[in-house]
């Protein structure tokens, strides 16, 4: 490490750690974003933001170098520091993945999705430590899994905000309410593989029914139908977070979505969330004022403690 660097700024290590990243140099890399964080802390500045990338950064570059732990700990520390950071969240997912701590792994891997849904890596994920999960631990996987967070709105918001001031690359793209429209070979799969999902869902099979609504929504990300569908099997099946993740993506596509707006305040319900159950029934008395479903609904929640 020449000693000149050590005099120069942050930033610039920064910088130069980008390009060593760049270059394959991930031990050089690990080095200068290290002394950049040392500087940075020094300064006084303790910008969150700022140290969150650092961290974040170098996590990948140990990801790159095969060191799984120290990836883990700089992804941990890079989300306390700016939680929700969805780059750190994917590279502690494949590091939790490659030490086989699956589990981990699918809370990470559903957590970004919350954030982008439009993200390949994350959906494959998924898929991968399903199938993993339901090798090891066999259909009820799911009861032996971490609590998977709730992404706040503001959150999302926010990021689409940037996103919409700072277009980004693809790999980098935040929530978009404009998905792209699949071809006709791609709209025509996807609705046969909606259809197979209300198939399992009259029979009351829910979880195949998922499995469906993932397949369809793969080849359609912009039938609204299909993630308030989605939503109601999840609401069967008491998984309450990824049901208002649902709602929360058909409302990005359909802010007028009644059905969404119900869903979501079902799950809200069942998680003890009044407020935004509350509010959520009134969006929809907003739509219909004679909604007998939500004004019931209504009246159990304001009952709540």
């Amino acid at each position: 490490m020449p000693q000149k660097r050590r005099s120069q700024s942050w930033t610039v290590l920064k910088q130069a750690g980008n390009e060593c990243f760049r270059a394959g140099q991930y031990g050089e890399a690990v080095n200068l974003y290290s002394q950049s964080i040392q500087l940075l802390e020094k300064s006084g500045q303790k910008n969150k933001e700022d140290l969150g990338i650092l961290h974040s950064n170098r996590a990948a570059s140990y990801l790159k170098d095969g060191n799984c732990s120290e990836c883990i700990k700089d992804c941990t520390t890079s989300l306390e520091l700016v939680p929700f950071g969805f780059k750190a969240l994917l590279r502690r997912a494949s590091a939790y993945e490659a030490l086989e701590r699956y589990r981990q792994a699918y809370v990470d891997y559903k957590t970004v999705l919350q954030i982008d849904w439009n993200i390949p890596a994350a959906h494959d994920g998924v898929n991968r430590m399903t199938k993993a999960l339901t090798d090891i631990d066999g259909p009820s996987w799911r009861e032996k899994l971490p609590p998977i967070p709730t992404v706040p709105m503001s959150v999302k918001e926010s990021l689409a905000q940037a996103a919409s001031s700072a277009p980004s690359p693809q790999q980098n793209r935040t929530i978009d309410s404009k998905k792209k429209a699949p071809g006709p070979e791609a709209a025509k799969k996807a609705k046969a593989l909606k259809e197979e999902g209300n198939a399992f869902v009259k029979k009351g099979e829910h979880k195949k029914a998922v499995e469906k609504y993932m397949q369809s929504l793969g080849q359609d990300p912009t039938e609204v139908t299909t993630y308030t569908n989605r939503a109601l099997c999840y609401l069967s099946l008491k998984m309450y977070k990824e049901a208002i993740s649902d709602c929360d993506e058909a409302l990005r596509l359909d802010s007028a979505n009644i059905k969404a707006f119900y869903r979501r305040a079902q799950a809200n319900k069942e998680l003890k969330n009044k407020k935004s159950a509350i509010e959520d029934l009134n969006s929809v008395l907003k739509i219909e004022l004679n909604n007998t479903a939500a004004q019931k609904l209504l009246q159990e929640v304001q009952k709540m403690k």
